[in-house]
């Protein structure tokens, strides 16, 4: 595209409506696989059936990334910092890798975790659609993305609450091997957490950025 291509596009926002759409699409595949993910948990999907699944769902969200990072290089302005553009879709993705891992080290450990981890899950999932809401609204209603970021963040903290919950009682027993694995799997949610509290943060910065 031709640098006035660009700096028409610019001024019509159509660039700046194309990067908030691809992170929108990033975050919706990025739901897909905590749907997954909870499905893998509560007995409802074979994890090697899950493992497949998230496999597509990784790459449509990887797809979306990958031409959302050009998107960022070639616009002249972008609806908020470039760079926090690129760390929330960063964060975003790494909330999608680690729960893509959670389901491949499901299959491959040969254990599930327990309802109280699907609770930690639907903390995921609703810190995530925080976090939809929020992006949404960077170029209809800004003044509105920082109280959606924070309701993401706080979402984040929660999951790392319940993670705390989940390995005592995990714990309060005899350990062997299947108790190591479990702990591995929680541990590797817990990290989703703090994946999804680092995206909250990025577009939190972000906005405060336009106001200074």
């Amino acid at each position: 595209m031709s640098r006035l291509r660009r700096l028409l596009d610019d001024l019509a926002g159509r660039s700046h409506r194309r990067i908030v759409g691809l992170l929108v699409e990033q975050i919706d595949a990025t739901l897909d696989g905590v749907s997954l993910a909870i499905g893998v948990t509560s007995g409802h999907v074979e994890p090697a059936r899950a493992r497949a699944l998230m496999s597509d769902v990784e790459h449509l969200g990887d797809s979306h990334r990958a031409r959302l990072v050009p998107e960022l290089s070639a616009a002249l302005t972008t609806p908020i910092d470039r760079e926090d553009l690129f760390r929330l879709s960063r964060s975003i993705d790494d909330v999608l890798d680690h729960l893509r891992d959670y389901v491949r080290e499901t299959d491959l450990y040969g254990v599930r975790l327990d309802g109280d981890a699907v609770a930690l899950l639907e903390q995921v999932n609703l810190g995530l659609q925080d976090l939809r809401r929020a992006v949404n609204r960077i170029l209809p209603r800004p003044q509105e993305v920082p109280e959606a970021a924070l309701a993401a963040h706080k979402r984040a903290g929660q999951v790392r609450h319940r993670y705390g919950i989940c390995l005592t009682v995990l714990l309060s027993g005899g350990v062997d091997a299947a108790v190591l694995k479990r702990r591995e799997l929680l541990r590797r949610l817990d990290v989703v957490g703090l994946r999804l509290g680092e995206a909250a943060d990025a577009l939190a910065d972000a906005m405060l950025k336009r106001t200074l």
